[in-house]
């Protein structure tokens, strides 16, 4: 059956496009509720801090490792199929999630929970060409689905900071399961299955050198995030990912069968999209790594205030999806990336120079300035990065996008910790002890307890300026990405344009 009769007799697709939204919120949602759970989970489950570090590591680690595999099995075997029980893995390790009771169980149940979204990620991706093969049309659902995953963001923090002080906090992880099984509901009966017509042999070297590699990078900048760069296994662990990942790409591309597609970066819209998907994370880490830490140690405000206050993202965010939603259509991916990045720099740049007596307003102000351009360069670089994929391969592609986006992110977090919390302990000069230095919430707790002014100050003044540089840090990375779009971002990236009877099987 061709694609153009799918949508003929499916004209549900937009509700179907609902279904993957909603798939996508509990992703967004569950990558950030974790934060204002941890010190809960801390004292709950007599967790240490290494302990701490594996609820979050264990998740992403998984996620690195399975997303490519992921993708080139939805293109063999069904994208629905794969997705529905992704969907319902997620539900499962959701429920052991919240009724684990140790700290064991609860890596346990995270991993799976890291398993089910390598698998939704880049396959809920990979439906939108087979739903919407009008270039128009997937502009439009691809704003929508980009939007859905980002919202959950901030939302994490401000559902999971409520969530704590009225139940206990199983109930952060509970709240996956009715989206998920709203979710399940909705893809079995909306969405259609398609795979790629061509059934040829899975790689399986091939997904195991990715998975390990990535697995390996992952790891090693977590570690570094956590322990710092003199951590001989930090080293140990990027070397072996560079080299596994580098025989990846040998074998790739003498395979007859590869598990990627690596002439796709041939592409400029794929190539430069990808690319700009990624460092538009930059933006975003940099953001949700400090501003949190910025509420709660020199604001004063609890989890639940901390993420009320994150709401100017979510609002930046919807106008910048919506303008952008127009623009596209109208001038094409380059001028949206440009004035997208425009905006991340200035907000990002504006954020830098936050002082201890700067009012809420202020960074309301630059926050939605970051929300406004996360909404124009997401939906319009994965556009572009989308544009270039076939429904023949449109899961591998997909997942290929979500893994460097995943590494991006990952290597951005530990790059910029580290900025971070080398100008902090720089700063704090003669308070440069232990808790002190762990941290500015260790810091500001030290400080309140022994009831010393001065040296609440110090230390609030001393992240501050360790934030301002991570930040200018990441305006200077966003400023970068502006000109590159400007110069190599194609005047037009229009979606492939083909017949589906021949690269598609949708039933």
């Amino acid at each position: 059956m061709s694609e153009t009769t799918v949508i003929e007799v499916a004209p549900r697709r937009w509700w179907a496009l609902g279904a993957l939204s909603v798939a996508m919120l509990t992703i967004g949602l569950d990558i950030t509720v974790l934060t204002v759970a941890l010190p809960t989970l801390a004292v709950d489950l007599g967790a240490d801090n290494s302990q701490l570090q594996w609820f979050s590591s264990a998740y992403t680690l998984v996620l690195a490792a399975a997303l490519l595999p992921a993708g080139a099995l939805g293109d063999r075997y069904g994208r629905k199929k794969l997705l529905l029980g992704a969907l319902v893995l997620f539900g499962v390790a959701s429920l052991l999630c919240s009724y684990a009771s140790t700290s064991g169980q609860l890596i346990a149940g995270r991993t799976l929970l890291g398993l089910g979204a390598a698998v939704m990620m880049p396959l809920s991706m990979a439906v939108l060409p087979v739903l919407f093969p009008d270039a128009d049309e997937r502009s439009r659902a691809l704003t929508i689905w980009v939007t859905s995953t980002a919202i959950g963001l901030p939302l994490g923090p401000i559902l999971g900071g409520w969530l704590l002080e009225n139940f206990w906090w199983g109930s952060v992880f509970l709240i996956n399961v009715p989206l998920v099984v709203v979710g399940a509901i909705a893809v079995a009966t909306l969405v259609p299955e398609s795979r790629s017509e061509e059934q040829s042999p899975t790689d399986y070297l091939g997904a195991a050198l990715s998975s390990f590699g990535l697995l390996c990078l992952t790891y090693g900048f977590i570690r570094a995030g956590q322990d710092g760069w003199g951590d001989a296994l930090v080293w140990a662990s990027i070397v072996v990912a560079v080299v596994a990942l580098g025989l990846f790409a040998m074998w790739e591309r003498r395979s007859r069968h590869p598990l990627i597609d690596t002439s796709l970066f041939a592409s400029p819209g794929f190539r430069w999209g990808t690319i700009f998907t990624t460092l538009v994370n930059f933006g975003m880490f940099g953001l949700f790594f400090t501003v949190p830490q910025y509420f709660q140690a020199v604001l004063g405000v609890d989890a639940l205030g901390s993420g009320l206050r994150l709401l100017p993202l979510i609002g930046g965010l919807l106008v910048g999806t919506r303008l952008c939603d127009r623009l596209l259509r109208r001038a094409g991916a380059r001028p949206v990336i440009v004035i997208g990045f425009a905006l991340l720099t200035a907000g990002l740049a504006t954020g830098a120079l936050t002082s201890v007596d700067s009012a809420y307003w202020f960074s309301a102000t630059w926050i939605a300035l970051v929300g406004a351009g996360m909404g124009f360069v997401m939906p319009a670089a994965m556009g572009a990065a989308l544009g270039a994929l076939s429904a023949e391969r449109s899961g591998s592609g997909s997942a290929l996008i979500q893994a460097l986006r995943q590494a991006g992110g990952t290597i951005g977090v530990a790059v910029l910790g580290t900025v971070l919390a080398t100008r902090y302990r720089t700063e704090l000069g003669a308070l440069d002890v232990d808790p002190v230095r762990d941290g500015v919430n260790a810091g500001v707790a030290v400080a309140e307890a022994t009831g010393d002014p001065s040296m609440l100050a110090h230390v609030q003044a001393s992240f501050l300026s360790g934030m301002s540089l991570m930040l200018w840090v990441c305006a200077g990375i966003c400023a970068v990405a502006m000109v590159l779009a400007a110069r190599f971002t194609p005047r037009d990236t229009p979606a492939r344009e083909q017949n589906e009877s021949k690269s598609v099987h949708v039933h």
